[in-house]
């Protein structure tokens, strides 16, 4: 079992946080997924914004969230915009 913040974008706040909402390994994120991950996460910290669910994709892809297409940010931020 991978620990968290082994995981590209996911150092010890984010590991915080995802740990807060149930998920405790690399693996454990990697199978829900940055979507249903950034949900869960916006149900308890509504204050987070976009740029989280960025970094979460970037996780989920092995990479800096700033190299993710603009198509790809472009779906990710109507899909937090939707929530």
């Amino acid at each position: 079992m991978a620990e968290l913040t082994s995981l590209k974008n996911i150092g010890k706040e984010m590991s915080r946080k995802l740990k807060s909402v149930g998920i405790e390994t690399a693996e454990d994120f990697l199978q829900l997924g940055s979507k249903e991950t950034y949900f869960r996460l916006k149900l308890r910290y509504p204050e987070i914004c976009s740029v989280h669910l960025y970094a979460l994709e970037g996780a989920c892809e092995n990479m800096d969230f700033n190299l993710l297409s603009e198509e790809i940010k472009q779906d990710l931020k109507c899909f937090s915009d939707k929530l």
